[in-house]
């Protein structure tokens, strides 16, 4: 399983993806799911995967292909990020009709974030379909693979107003709440930030199994839950409260 998420920010972007790849308990893997493209100064790319590895891998294989051999559509040549989720979404569907013949499911799916010169940063979520979503001032975030463990965290804390620092802090507890439960998400975690107009990639992070940092991001978090937890209010103030209500509700 695969957990790749990414947000869209007034001042950037930020990916965050596993490298954990497995087809059964004994065929574990560790494969980078970013990849990154771009020419300083005036255009820059970053895509998440999710799903078959051949078909994922075919895809990288063909994007880079096309720049080498200067095709008419490349992420080198359109002009907008939503020119290149059309792209990469057509690019996608003719790896997996490659591999329709073999009978499997060889469908994936990406999360492309980039940057054109002149243009607005913008986040897209392409489908095993080929079509594409973005994201939007309520919802600033975009998920595949493993997503329902990471859900929570963004949906509280995430806003497009955020500075980058604070959004890529909560993709990592999105992040290490779905390695919490479930074992098939694991490091190395990879991390980029993404500063608007910048027009360069050079934030990137890679954090291994044994990172001190994941640790007592862990650590912290867990603790900052439990506490929160001791403070709740306790059943026995629920029920009077309840019963309250329905008495005054009886006199009226």
């Amino acid at each position: 399983m695969t957990y790749c998420v990414a947000a869209s920010m007034d001042s950037g972007m930020v990916f965050c993806s596993d490298s954990l790849t497995h087809a059964g308990i004994d065929q574990v893997s560790t494969y980078s799911k970013m990849f990154r493209h771009g020419i300083a100064g005036e255009r820059q790319f970053v895509i998440l995967s999710a799903g078959n590895l051949a078909t994922s891998q075919g895809v990288m294989a063909k994007l880079k292909a096309d720049i080498r051999k200067d095709a008419r559509v490349t992420l080198n040549t359109v002009g907008s990020v939503t020119e290149a989720a059309d792209y990469l979404g057509d690019v996608s569907l003719e790896q997996q009709e490659k591999r329709k013949a073999e009978g499997a499911n060889f469908e994936a799916s990406f999360l492309l974030g980039g940057q054109i010169k002149g243009r607005k940063h913008r986040l897209t979520l392409i489908y095993p379909e080929g079509n594409h979503i973005t994201t939007s001032r309520d919802t600033p975030y975009l998920q595949i693979g493993e997503s329902k463990y990471g859900k929570p965290i963004l949906d509280r804390i995430l806003m497009p107003e955020l500075d980058l620092a604070t959004a890529a802090q909560c993709l990592l507890i999105s992040m290490d709440s779905t390695m919490k439960s479930n074992r098939g998400v694991g490091p190395p975690i990879e991390l980029l930030l993404y500063q608007r107009e910048s027009l360069v990639l050079d934030n990137r992070q890679r954090f291994e199994s044994e990172s001190d940092f994941l640790r007592d991001l862990r650590l912290s978090w867990d603790q900052a839950l439990k506490n929160a937890f001791r403070q709740m209010p306790p059943l026995s103030w629920a029920e009077n409260w309840d019963r309250a209500v329905h008495e005054r509700s009886e006199v009226s």
